[in-house]
């Protein structure tokens, strides 16, 4: 089975969550017998290619609209590869992508994984509504990645009959093996009792909350990523003259399962919506690491169990997010045990192999409902 993949941005010029979840999910989809095709745009295209064992093809961004992507180039290769797939697999939000499944009038099976809400463009949202629901009408099924997101929120409850949840998920041997020569660097620069952070610094990541929240304890955190808030958290953190706050930037892999490896904990301060399921908890769990996030109604708190798995505390609450970092410290057992149980969970719920089995199945279902050719997905042992 041959499916295609469409979105903005693609792994490894982007590392944002929707990137590592194309990825993983091209490469664990093998096993199933699904052949995957990647369409992104890039201000730099390279020519077609293999990737990891899927086809990225690349097409020149013309220009931006309110954070959303544009091509010109993409609109015939679009339809090309549609002719060339057994599904279409969107990713939503991306308001372009809903405008070329119409110009290109595609009529082949096709889902959309319905990564968020549109939260932050609200007078934008007015003018989008009606694209919005004709294309998420259109779509054959479209999948949740949490029972939580599905129940907060009120566009997937309107189109609940033709909904699926499946989680995102990772797969662990896409991450090199702990090093001990990285291990040995970042234990001797910050020990074993550090909070650590990864993702793209974001305006709703909450790290000015978690900021906040060092401010009357002497707790070390570690920061691994950037982005566009970057620079104005540094300023906070120097202005509340917190020593122990670390910004990394963007590290490779090797240094980052270093990182998760010794830390007593990941942090996951997220306070909006837009923040819709958080891989880097799920990177945590795999990691056996004890987990703490906000309640923010979305799949954050899906991953991380309260009071199992780790903590979940109010959002833009950095009290109560303080309170939770040092419990952690306080009770070694308890961190000890709650990352045991985030890494059963994630063992459970989150491998790439469930994810790709239960989209295999999707795939599979959506091709009989058109009248096209069924492949059973493979049996695997999840």
């Amino acid at each position: 089975m041959r499916v295609l993949h469409f979105y903005k941005t693609v792994y490894p010029d982007s590392l944002g969550g929707t990137e590592q979840f194309i990825r993983h999910l091209a490469l664990a989809a093998r096993k199933f017998g699904i052949d995957s095709t990647v369409l992104a745009l890039s201000d730099s295209p390279r020519p077609s290619r293999k990737i990891e064992s899927y086809t990225l093809h690349q097409a020149k961004k013309t220009f931006d609209v309110a954070s959303m992507g544009v091509s010109i180039e993409a609109v015939g290769m679009f339809r090309r590869l549609v002719r060339e797939a057994d599904v279409v697999h969107y990713h939503f939000p991306w308001p372009f992508a809903d405008l070329l499944h119409f110009a290109v009038g595609v009529s082949k099976p096709s889902i959309v994984t319905y990564h968020s809400d549109v939260v932050r463009q609200r007078q934008l949202l007015r003018l989008y509504r009606p694209l919005r629901n004709r294309f998420l009408s259109s779509v054959d099924r479209i999948v949740a990645t949490s029972p939580n997101y599905l129940a907060t929120s009120p566009v997937l409850r309107d189109l609940e009959h033709k909904v699926d949840v499946i989680p995102l998920g990772l797969d662990r041997t896409l991450y090199p093996q702990p090093d001990n020569g990285k291990l040995q660097h970042w234990d001797a620069r910050f020990g074993r009792r550090f909070f650590l952070f990864v993702g793209v610094l974001r305006y709703y990541k909450g790290l000015h909350i978690l900021l906040d929240a060092c401010r009357t304890r002497d707790f070390t955190v570690v920061i691994v990523g950037a982005g566009p808030t970057e620079e104005s958290l540094k300023r906070k953190a120097a202005e509340l003259g917190l020593r122990n706050v670390h910004f990394l930037g963007f590290l490779p892999d090797a240094d980052k399962v270093g990182l998760l490896t010794l830390c007593a904990a990941v942090v996951f301060p997220s306070h909006l919506r837009s923040e819709a399921f958080g891989l880097t908890l799920v990177e945590g769990a795999m990691f056996g690491k004890p987990l703490i996030s906000s309640e923010i109604g979305t799949g954050s708190s899906f991953v991380n169990s309260h009071g199992e798995t780790g903590f979940v505390i109010p959002a833009s609450d950095s009290q109560a997010l303080a309170s939770a970092m040092q419990a952690i410290l306080d009770q070694p057992e308890l961190g000890l045990k709650m990352g045991q149980a985030a890494n059963r969970r994630y063992s459970e719920f989150f491998t790439a192999d469930k994810m790709a089995a239960d989209y295999a199945r999707l795939y599979s279902q959506v091709c009989v409902r058109h009248g096209s050719f069924s492949v059973e997905p493979v049996h695997h042992a999840l």
